[in-house]
């Protein structure tokens, strides 16, 4: 007797269905942004750059309304593709959300997100007003999720087994130092800010409580999948 398909699908589709529901913050993000992103490519290129400066947290917009526009800037991005998006929260939000849970993961997110903010908000603010960069840049388009994802890879040298923690973080240094050092831009200050920032939050990978889709500890300190 044939066996119908079904049979073989059932349990791809089970651990595909553990893996986002235990990563719920990371997948309702990755909605509100394929959303947002069908929304731009509906807009016009001049009405789509007036509605993301709007909603960019450059320095004009943080002196106007600071909360909005830090929350509202990290759900939409400067155009292109959501793919790609998709690819990058799989590999580093959802590991870093069944690791940590939903609240420390968020927190660490929502910290490199701010932080990395307003740090290279305030240096461009600091450029500007010794006459190092122009009046002009304090109303650039400055949107997007990059800064809490450099901040989740940072984090995220702590969950990699050792020996291989200190080879991971020497990647995601260069791959966000080397841009600040070839052609330093506030964004890139940014991303180097969001990752140090993520080292920093080690303290939260050390917190107790209880961890989803993770059941047993090897002799590494890393807790491996069910």
């Amino acid at each position: 007797m044939i066996r119908p398909r079904t049979d073989a699908v059932r349990p791809w589709a089970g651990t595909v269905r553990t893996w986002i529901t235990s990563a719920p913050g990371t997948h309702l993000w990755l909605a509100a942004l394929f959303v947002t992103t069908i929304a731009l490519h509906r807009m016009s290129p001049e009405f789509e750059e007036e509605f993301l400066l709007q909603r960019s947290t450059n320095i004009h917009e943080l002196s106007t309304d600071p909360l909005r526009v830090l929350i509202s800037s990290a759900f939409w991005t400067d155009g292109g593709t959501w793919l790609p998006y998709a690819v990058l929260y799989t590999l580093f939000h959802a590991p870093a959300e069944h690791w940590l849970g939903t609240t420390r993961w968020l927190a660490v997110a929502a910290f490199a997100h701010i932080g990395a903010t307003l740090i290279s908000e305030g240096v461009l603010g600091w450029a500007i007003l010794h006459g190092h960069a122009p009046q002009s840049a304090a109303h650039t388009l400055d949107i997007g999720v990059s800064y809490a994802l450099a901040g989740i890879a940072g984090v995220l040298t702590y969950r990699v087994p050792l020996p291989w923690h200190l080879p991971y973080l020497a990647v995601v240094l260069v791959y966000y130092g080397l841009p600040l050092i070839v052609a330093p831009n506030f964004t890139d200050l940014g991303h180097v800010t969001a990752v140090l920032i993520g080292l920093a939050c080690y303290p939260l990978t050390r917190a107790q409580g209880p961890r989803r889709y993770l059941d047993r500890r090897t002799s590494s300190g890393v807790r491996t999948p069910t």
